[in-house]
Parts: structure tokens; C-alpha cells; sequence
């Protein structure tokens, strides 16, 4: 048996590819896509009865949710030296449910209504209406980034969860134009190698 991760790169099966390809793991990828029924045959469905990607298959052991996921990979491959991505448990847990509770709908809203949907069905003012709730969280991580990265000193799972939330906004460059060290720190984590061949794979979709 080898470690399996369901789901397109172009999805939110990037989060557990992005961990995955920062520890180097051995996986095989399976893309599936979200459209088309395919995460509705009865073999999906046996991995994630909700129908969504993406899965984790750990040899056997099965985690869906995104985020779930990522902080499963995370946590599984940490080296025995503690190197690895898992970082504190208490600021990781914290700063990835934020990213969900306070981010990712407003910044999902944003890619929507500005890129991802054909332009005939785009609502400016969604796009608008979110981009101005987002700026009281997109402030408080600003400040909270006086250190290179969320969980301290070093990349986590933590940076990977609420950078793959915060890309979303890249469509809205203003969102980021009086917040610097927020603006410094996301430049640096969707630049990171790991990222890049993440990307790499949802343009080969």
C-alpha cells in the first residue's frame, strides 16, 4: 500500500499535495476532479461518503477535508528530530480555523466574482463586499506577523493552511497594498519550490 491523495492540484487538494511536496513524501496522486460525477461513483464514495475532494489514503488510513488533511500529513511525517512542518500545536490549530472561520469564504468570494467564473455570471460588488470584510483579519494577521512565519520561526502546516486560503485574493491586489508584512510573507510562501510544482500540476489539468 502507498500514501494516496484524491483531488486536482487546481482544487483544495492543492493543501495536502503543498505539505506532501515540502516533506518530499512518496505518494501517488490521483486527480480527481470535483465536476464530472466522478467523486460520486460508488468507490469514491466508499473513501469520502460527503461526495468532495480531497482524500488522504495513509496506507490504509483515510482523512478527508482539506485542512484536516494537511495537518494530518503534517503531524504523521514529522522526523523524529521534531523537523517537519507540524510546528506548535496550539498556534497551528489556531491560525488554520481562523483561516477557515474568518477568511476563506470572503476570499473564495473574491477569486469567484473576479477570475475563476466565466465573466457573464461575475458580481463585482460580491467580489467588492468581501474584499471589505476581509480587511479586519487581513490587519490582524499583519501584525501578527512581526516573525517570519505564523507558528514562529520557522515554516509550518500553519503557513501552508492560510496561504492557500489567502492566494485567493491575488486577483485584488489592493487588499495587501497597506499591509506589507502581510504582503512579504505571502509572496514568500506561494514562491516556495513545493508550491511551485503544486501549481505545476493543476496546469497540467
Amino acid at each position: 500500500m502507498t500514501l494516496k491523495i484524491y483531488g486536482i492540484a487546481a482544487s483544495r487538494a492543492a493543501r495536502p499535495l503543498w505539505v506532501a511536496h515540502e516533506l518530499g513524501l512518496t505518494y501517488e496522486h490521483v486527480p480527481t476532479p470535483y465536476a464530472g460525477g466522478a467523486t460520486r461513483t460508488p468507490e469514491f464514495l466508499q473513501l469520502n461518503p460527503n461526495g468532495h475532494i480531497p482524500v488522504v489514503d495513509d496506507h490504509g488510513v483515510i482523512v478527508w477535508e482539506s485542512m484536516a488533511c494537511a495537518l494530518y500529513l503534517a503531524q504523521r511525517y514529522t522526523a523524529a528530530d521534531g523537523s517537519g512542518l507540524a510546528g506548535q500545536s496550539a498556534e497551528v490549530l489556531r491560525w488554520t480555523f481562523w483561516a477557515v472561520t474568518e477568511c476563506e469564504k470572503d476570499a473564495l468570494s473574491v477569486l469567484m466574482h473576479t477570475q475563476a467564473m466565466p465573466p457573464d455570471r461575475r458580481r463585482p460588488e460580491l467580489a467588492q463586499e468581501a474584499a471589505s470584510r476581509l480587511q479586519g483579519p487581513l490587519r490582524i494577521l499583519d501584525l501578527h506577523l512581526q516573525r517570519p512565519y505564523l507558528a514562529g520561526e520557522r515554516f509550518t502546516v500553519a503557513d501552508v493552511c492560510v496561504a492557500s486560503v489567502l492566494s485567493w485574493i491575488k486577483p485584488m491586489p489592493d487588499l495587501l497594498g497597506d499591509k506589507p508584512r502581510l504582503a512579504a510573507w505571502l509572496k514568500g510562501c506561494l514562491e516556495r519550490p513545493a508550491q511551485q510544482q503544486v501549481r505545476a500540476l493543476s496546469r497540467k489539468v
